[in-house]
C-alpha cells in the first residue's frame, strides 16, 4: 500500500515532519505505481489525500479525492458526504 500507513502514523505522533505538500507528492507516486501495477489502494488513501489537497487549498482536487474514496468504498458514503458538503461552503 506504499508509505501511506506509515506517514499517516507520523502525522499524528511526529507532527511537522512531513508537510502537506511532501505527503501529496509521496501519495501521488503511490497512485502512478499502484495504476501502473494495476493494484487497489487502500482504505482512505484517497480521503487522507483529499484532506491534503484541502489543506493546500486546492479544493477542486479535494472534492474529487473524497468522491473518489466514496465511490471505490461506498461504506465511507455518510462520512465523505460530510466532507464535501463541508468544502463546499
Amino acid at each position: 500500500w506504499g508509505s501511506y500507513e506509515n506517514m499517516v502514523y507520523e502525522s499524528y505522533h511526529e507532527p511537522g515532519k512531513h508537510t502537506s505538500l511532501s505527503q501529496i507528492i509521496t501519495m501521488e507516486k503511490d497512485l502512478e505505481k499502484a495504476r501502473a501495477a494495476n493494484k487497489t489502494l487502500p482504505p482512505g488513501h484517497y480521503a487522507h489525500l483529499g484532506y491534503l489537497y484541502f489543506q493546500s487549498g486546492q479544493l477542486d482536487k479535494a472534492l474529487t479525492a473524497l468522491q473518489t474514496e466514496k465511490t471505490i468504498f461506498p461504506e465511507s458514503t455518510i462520512y465523505m458526504d460530510r466532507l464535501i458538503a463541508q468544502i463546499k461552503k
